[in-house]
């Protein structure tokens, strides 16, 4: 791979995981006027009405029979499924907490692609694998219940299962970048989302008061995220094993942890900071032949 190509790569890693890191901060304003399966419809239309802008690129792929199964899955495993599990979650636990349960991630779409892909995981990683887990139980048995995080143990169990769907899906995406342009692949799971979400905003009442903190950061969510942080991942994943561009993930509690001290003023006790570091550990055991490859 050419250096520039693989630089630029890096760049829109690192820039994808910041504007994912963002909206667990955007969600948990969002929250706190308007209900949960609101928000994400309202974030998928502004989404959809985004990528039809570029309906020409969207429309740039080599179909083969049997493809729209897969894609399906693709899509019902993120937005779908991914987004009614965080949004659980985030009432659940803290936006902190839930951003180190997405440094699982990596680990997850290794195994993934082990099977999948047919990628090879070393004694290393696995070993690297047990660690980051402790780290990550030891932060949830560490969380304490607050007014904003009520039930922080149930909360990050569920934001992990939102973790393996992001995984799952980030292999079934690299299976397919090679016929379907990253625009197709941003956008057709944002159209699916959009009338997944539909079910549930009819069967919901609307609100009556419009809150513009609340209302920003489902735009920014839409605009911003959705649109941005995605494409951005589904263009570097086009040149890069999935394994690489999946440890990038580890940056967004790094990204969160910052973002939710200077928005959100939330705090971390010592344990919880040392579970993080078991947590980094593990993740740099685990990514180290990764990386140098």
């Amino acid at each position: 791979m050419q250096k520039p190509v693989y630089y630029s790569s890096m760049i829109l890693l690192v820039f994808a995981m910041l504007l994912w890191a963002s909206s667990f901060i955007a969600l948990k304003i969002a929250f706190e006027n308007y209900s949960p399966m609101l928000v994400i419809w309202a974030r998928m239309l502004i989404a959809s009405v985004c990528f039809l802008v570029f309906i020409k690129q969207v429309m740039r792929f080599e179909y083969k029979a049997g493809d729209w199964k897969l894609l399906l899955v693709m899509a019902a495993l993120e937005p779908c499924l991914y987004f009614i599990l965080e949004a659980k979650a985030l009432q659940l636990t803290s936006a902190s907490e839930a951003g180190m349960i997405a440094s699982l991630s990596p680990l997850i779409i290794a195994v993934l692609a082990y099977y999948m892909l047919d990628e090879n995981i070393t004694r290393r990683q696995l070993f690297g694998f047990v660690i980051s887990i402790a780290g990550v139980v030891a932060l949830s048995l560490g969380g304490e219940a607050t007014e904003d995080a009520p039930n922080p143990l149930l909360g990050n169990f569920l934001e992990f299962l939102a973790m393996c769907c992001a995984a799952a899906y980030s292999v079934l995406l690299k299976r397919f970048s090679s016929r379907y342009s990253p625009m197709f692949l941003t956008a057709f799971p944002a159209f699916i989302g959009l009338l997944f979400f539909s079910v549930f905003v009819v069967i919901e009442p609307w609100p009556t008061q419009i809150n513009w903190p609340s209302i920003s950061a489902i735009l920014y969510l839409g605009a911003c995220v959705t649109l941005g942080a995605y494409l951005c991942y589904n263009l570097a994943i086009t040149k890069l094993p999935v394994t690489i561009a999946g440890a990038f993930i580890n940056l967004i509690p790094v990204f969160t942890l910052l973002l939710a001290w200077l928005i959100l003023d939330e705090q971390l006790t010592s344990f919880q900071l040392l579970a993080c570091v078991v947590v980094g550990v593990g993740l740099a055991i685990s990514q180290t032949k990764t990386r140098r490859g």
